[in-house]
C-alpha cells in the first residue's frame, strides 16, 4: 500500500471515529426537563447543550382566535432547558428555509416566543395566552430586533440599500446634524421614537418581556429582564431565551410552558403563527 492510499485509509477512519463519538442529546418526548446548572449557557453554541435532553414540540396551527392562521408552516420546535435555581434558560430551534430580518411594508420578521404562567399553580390558565386575572408571561424574540442588535443600522438605507434620499423641503439648505433644529427635525418624522414607542429602535436586546390575560391583551412587561440572542445557519434559527423563574418556581418543581413560532416569509405576524399547548415543564435541583 503506498503513502497515499494509507493517507486515505487514515482519513476515512478519523472521519469513522469523529461520527461515532459526536454527543447527542437525550430526547425526552414527554415532557421539557430543565437541567440544574450552576452557571447558565450564555450562547446557543455553548457545550452544555450536548447533554440537555431535548424536547421535540410538535407546532399546531392558530386557528382559534381571528386573524387565524389556515395553513400551516413550521412543524416542530426542539427545546432544551436550563435553570440555575433563579433564572431558567431555553435554547429553541426549528428548520426555516428563509432568513427573514428586515422590517418595512408587506415584510415579516422570523420570531419566536415562550409562555409561562405568572404564577405556578396546579392550575394553570388557558394556553391561549392566559385568562383574564390569570395572567402568562411571554418572553419574545425576534429576527429583525437581533438584526439591529448586532449593528445593522437603523435607517432607509440599511433596509433599502437602493433607495435615494431627497432634502425636505426642496430648496432648503442642510441642517447641522447634532443641532436643536436638526433633532427637532428627526422628531418629526420619526414620531414613533419621539413619542417613545418601546418598538421603535435602536435596540441593544433582541428579547422583550410581554404580558397577557387572553388573545388580544398582550401588553409590554413594567420592566424587561429577559435577554438571549439568536443565530441563523444551515437553512435554521438557534435562539437562547434567559429569563426570571416565574413566581412560586421552585427547583425540582413543576410548572408549564408553550412556544410560537412565526415564519415571515409565510405572512406570519401577531396571532397568524404556529404555536404549542401547554407542556409539562420539570424543574431540575442540585444534587
Amino acid at each position: 500500500m503506498n503513502v497515499r492510499s494509507l493517507a486515505v485509509v487514515a482519513t476515512v477512519v478519523s472521519a469513522a471515529f469523529v461520527g461515532c463519538t459526536k454527543t447527542e442529546p437525550p430526547l425526552s418526548d414527554s415532557e421539557v426537563k430543565a437541567v440544574f446548572e450552576k452557571t447558565l449557557p450564555s450562547t446557543v453554541e455553548d457545550r452544555i447543550w450536548e447533554r440537555v435532553p431535548l424536547h421535540p414540540a410538535k407546532l399546531l396551527l392558530q386557528d382559534m382566535v381571528e386573524p387565524r392562521l389556515t395553513q400551516g408552516s413550521t412543524s416542530f420546535v426542539r427545546v432544551q432547558s436550563v435553570t440555575d435555581g433563579q433564572k431558567i434558560a431555553f435554547r429553541l430551534s426549528w428548520s426555516d428555509s428563509t432568513l427573514d430580518d428586515l422590517p418595512g411594508p408587506g415584510r415579516f420578521g422570523d420570531a419566536v416566543a415562550l409562555q409561562m404562567p405568572a404564577a405556578t399553580t396546579a392550575d394553570v390558565p388557558a394556553p391561549q395566552m392566559g385568562e383574564q386575572e390569570r395572567p402568562v408571561e411571554i418572553t419574545y424574540w425576534s429576527a429583525i430586533f437581533q438584526a439591529v442588535a448586532n449593528g445593522r443600522k437603523d435607517d432607509i438605507h440599511a433596509i433599502y440599500p437602493r433607495a435615494k434620499v431627497d432634502h425636505y423641503p426642496f430648496e432648503a439648505a442642510s441642517l447641522k446634524p447634532g443641532s436643536a433644529a436638526q433633532q427637532e427635525m428627526a422628531k418629526r418624522y420619526a414620531p414613533a421614537r419621539s413619542l417613545e414607542n418601546p418598538m421603535a429602535g435602536p435596540r441593544t436586546n433582541p428579547v422583550q418581556d410581554l404580558l397577557a390575560e387572553g388573545p388580544g391583551t398582550i401588553r409590554p412587561a413594567e420592566k424587561s429582564l429577559s435577554n438571549g440572542g439568536g443565530k441563523y445557519s444551515q437553512g435554521g434559527w438557534s435562539v437562547l431565551l434567559v429569563r426570571p423563574l416565574p413566581n412560586g418556581a421552585q427547583p425540582g418543581g413543576r410548572t408549564q410552558v408553550a412556544f410560537a413560532v412565526w415564519e415571515g416569509s409565510h405572512q406570519e405576524v401577531g396571532s397568524r403563527k404556529m404555536r404549542t399547548a401547554w407542556i409539562p415543564l420539570s424543574l431540575g435541583s442540585a444534587k
